[in-house]
């Protein structure tokens, strides 16, 4: 009540509407206008094509044995590769922050080298390397055209996306904090587990997060080391370029709204996650 005759003073007596300054709102159609056109028309194209089978030509689409085993390749084999990122890239991210050694600054720039190389150049560059003939495969690591090449191409690809979320946190973290639990007799595995990982855990999860996502949708890398073998190494996306090929529209996008749902599901899961995290580093 105050507030409203507060209000009503300032503006002689006529309560006027509050409106946003010009930039504010510029910025905010500018955003809506982006998001719109870049997100949500095109993944509302998706849903509204795969809406024309019908509920049942959908689930006839994504039930097939090789569909189920796409999406099972590639759900799973992201989720793998993700939680695999949550480990080595916060070990990475660790490495680059607390360490001073020779060529750290080379180090730092190859971490980035996934964002800017061609996955196709990836794939022909793993293919090569751990098929029968190449210098791994020589050694027994020959993982090109099997379930585990796919999963090394998803980790290679993703990576970087753990380790530039921990590292600036990393960075803000005060070292007295942790030289306060050792004077205290904390082990390092403790002061790590106690003191610094409740700090990392929303970055950790924001990393895992962004390494699932890009994970999932990999076809680049992909494409090249799997082989395509149905049922094997098939993943979803190229399930989804295979059918396109043969004019089967339904079924690819039927696969893709699979893909979307669960991803929305799975980002969502996350954020809530995050939200946890910081709670509890509160």
């Amino acid at each position: 009540m105050a507030e409203a005759e507060l209000t009503t003073t300032l503006t002689g007596g006529r309560a006027r509407r509050w409106r946003p300054p010009p930039d504010v709102a510029l910025a905010w159609g500018i955003t809506v206008a982006v998001l719109g056109l870049l997100v949500v028309l095109p993944l509302s194209a998706v849903v509204l094509t795969a809406r024309h089978a019908g509920l049942g030509g959908i689930l006839r689409s994504v039930s097939s044995p090789i569909a189920l085993a796409a999406l099972g390749l590639s759900f799973g084999g992201a989720l793998v590769s993700a939680a695999l990122n949550a480990v080595m890239g916060t070990v990475v991210a660790w490495t680059l922050v607390r360490y001073e050694f020779p060529g750290r600054a080379l180090v730092n720039a190859v971490v980035d080298l996934p964002f800017a190389l061609p996955t196709a150049v990836a794939g022909i560059t793993l293919s090569e390397l751990f098929s029968p003939r190449g210098w791994a495969g020589t050694l027994g690591l020959r993982f090109s055209y099997t379930p585990l090449g796919v999963l090394l191409a998803m980790t290679f690809v993703s990576l970087p996306f753990v380790v530039r979320a921990v590292q600036p946190v990393l960075e803000g973290v005060e070292r007295e904090v942790e030289e306060a639990a050792a004077s205290l007799g904390a082990t390092p595995w403790q002061t790590f587990t106690r003191v610094v990982l409740p700090s990392l855990r929303p970055a950790v999860l924001t990393g895992l997060a962004l390494s699932f996502a890009r994970a999932i949708g990999e076809y680049g890398s992909v494409v090249i080391i799997s082989g395509n073998i149905p049922m094997r190494t098939l993943t979803a996306p190229v399930l989804i370029f295979e059918r396109l090929e043969q004019y089967d529209t339904v079924g690819a996008t039927a696969v893709a709204t699979v893909m979307l749902v669960v991803s929305v599901a799975t980002l969502l899961a996350v954020g809530l996650l995050q939200r946890w995290g910081r709670h509890d580093a509160a």
